[in-house]
C-alpha cells in the first residue's frame, strides 16, 4: 500500500474507464470485498440515463478505499481496464498543475497500468493517464502527483530513459495558456515561409530567384504532383527570421503573372488544425452566447404535441426560430425546445406559459423555463460539483441497488 500517502477521511475513490454496461450491482460485487461500502453511484447522463463511464465509491474506512486502489487498479470488468483515484475534492489542486508531468514518446505498448507501475515509486498518484485514439495509445500521457517534489524526482530520474526500447521524454506539464504563448514566441521568429497560388510557370529556379531578392535562403521547394507538374505552392526557407519577414510583408497578396500570391508564415499541420480548431471554438462559443437566454426548456408535453403544435403554443409571444419536441422511436419524450429571437420574447413566454394548463385529454400543465448554462451542465452531467464524494444519504444505497 502507499502507506506515504495523505488521509482521506471521506475514503472515496473515483472509478473511470468503465465499460458503459457496468452498474452499481456490478462495482459492488468487484469492491466488497476490500471492505465496507457505504454507497456506490454510476454518473449517467440525466436524460438518457446512459453511464458517463465512471462511478464514485465510498468505502466505511479510509483503509478498505486505500486496499482497494493498491489491489484493483486496472483490473478488468466487461473487458475494459478500470482507472482508479482517489476523489479529488479540491478542484483548486486538479487545475493548479502542481506535481502534474508529461511524458511523451512512448512506446503504443505503454498502457494506464504500466504507466501508474513505473511511476508510482516516486510518490503518490493522484491520476495516471495514457491519451489514446480508436487506434490505441497516441504515444503520450499525464501523471498527476500529490506532490511537486514527487514530480520533479519523476522527471529528474526518467527523463531520457529507455521504456520499452524507446527514449522517453519526462517533463513538467503546462497549460495551454502557456504551450500556446511559448509557440507564439517561437513562432514570431519564423524562417519558413509558405507561398501558393502561383502559375505552372514557377519552378524552384524561378521562386528562389523570387524571394532571394530578400535575403540569403537555406531552401527552396515547388510541391509537384505524381507528373512532376507544380500544385501552385511551395515553401521557401530564409536564412535569417527579418529577411523571411520582410518577405511576407511585401509579397503576400502581389500579383505574379496574372495571379494574386498568398504568402504567409509556414505552419505545420498540427499547428494548423490547432488554429483551425480555435477558430471552431470561438464560432462555437459565439453561437452560444448569441442564443444566450432564448431557448426555452418545456417539459411535461402530452404525447398529442408535436412540433408544430408546440410551435402553435408559443407563437403568440414572439418569432420563433425553431420549435422541437424530443422523441425516440417516433414517441414523444414529454419535453422539448422553443428557440425566440429575442431574450425578451423568451422571458414573456416563460411568464406566461410556465404552469398553464394545456387542453388535451390528460390536461397537462406546462413546466417552462430558459436554457441557461447551468442547466445545460445539469442536463447532461448529473454527477458535480461535491458529489465527487458521494453523500450516502444521496447515492444509491449499498447492496440495494436501484
Amino acid at each position: 500500500m502507499n502507506s506515504s500517502g495523505p488521509a482521506y477521511p471521506l475514503a472515496s475513490l473515483y472509478v473511470g474507464d468503465l465499460h458503459p454496461d457496468v452498474t452499481e450491482a456490478m462495482l459492488y460485487q468487484k469492491f466488497s470485498p476490500a471492505g465496507q461500502i457505504m454507497s456506490i453511484r454510476v454518473c449517467r447522463d440525466v436524460i438518457t440515463r446512459r453511464s458517463l463511464g465512471y462511478a464514485y465509491i465510498n468505502f466505511q474506512q479510509p483503509a478498505d478505499a486505500e486496499c482497494a486502489l493498491d489491489t484493483m487498479n486496472y483490473e478488468v470488468i466487461k473487458g475494459h481496464p478500470i482507472r482508479i483515484m482517489w476523489s479529488q475534492r479540491d478542484p483548486g489542486l486538479r487545475k493548479s498543475g502542481v506535481g502534474n508531468i508529461f511524458i511523451k514518446n512512448m512506446d503504443e505498448s505503454i498502457d494506464n497500468k504500466a504507466l501508474y507501475d513505473t511511476f508510482s515509486a516516486f510518490g503518490n498518484i493522484l491520476s495516471c493517464k495514457v491519451v489514446c485514439d480508436e487506434n490505441g495509445s497516441k504515444g503520450y500521457g499525464f501523471v498527476h502527483f500529490e506532490t511537486q517534489e514527487a514530480a520533479n524526482r519523476a522527471i529528474e530520474t526518467m527523463n531520457g530513459m529507455l521504456l520499452n526500447d524507446r527514449k522517453v521524454f519526462v517533463g513538467h506539464f503546462k497549460s495551454r495558456k502557456e504551450r500556446e504563448a511559448e509557440f507564439g514566441a517561437k513562432a514570431m521568429e519564423f524562417t519558413n515561409v509558405y507561398i501558393k497560388n502561383f502559375g505552372e510557370d514557377i519552378d524552384r529556379e524561378k521562386l528562389k530567384s523570387i524571394f532571394s531578392e530578400f535575403g540569403k535562403t537555406l531552401s527552396v521547394c515547388v510541391m509537384t504532383d505524381e507528373r512532376g507538374r507544380s500544385r501552385g505552392f511551395g515553401f521557401v526557407n530564409f536564412e535569417n527570421h527579418g529577411d523571411a519577414r520582410r518577405a511576407v510583408t511585401e509579397m503576400n497578396g502581389k500579383e505574379l503573372n496574372g495571379r494574386v500570391l498568398y504568402v504567409g508564415r509556414a505552419q505545420k499541420r498540427l499547428e494548423r488544425q490547432g488554429e483551425l480548431k480555435r477558430k471552431f471554438e470561438q464560432i462555437k462559443q459565439e453561437r452560444i452566447q448569441r442564443y444566450q437566454g432564448v431557448n426555452l426548456y418545456v417539459k411535461n408535453l402530452d404525447d398529442g404535441i408535436d412540433d408544430e403544435k408546440l410551435r402553435k403554443e408559443f407563437a403568440p409571444y414572439g418569432t420563433i426560430t425553431s420549435a422541437k419536441v424530443m422523441t425516440d422511436g417516433g414517441h414523444s419524450r414529454g419535453f422539448g425546445f422553443v428557440c425566440f429571437s429575442s431574450p425578451e420574447e423568451a422571458t414573456k413566454a416563460v411568464t406566461e406559459m410556465n404552469g398553464r394548463i394545456v387542453i388535451s385529454p390528460a390536461h397537462h400543465r406546462f413546466s417552462v423555463s430558459i436554457v441557461d448554462r447551468v442547466r445545460k451542465k445539469r442536463f447532461s452531467v448529473q454527477c458535480t460539483g461535491d458529489s465527487r464524494t458521494v453523500d450516502p444519504r444521496t447515492a444509491v444505497a449499498v447492496p440495494f441497488v436501484q
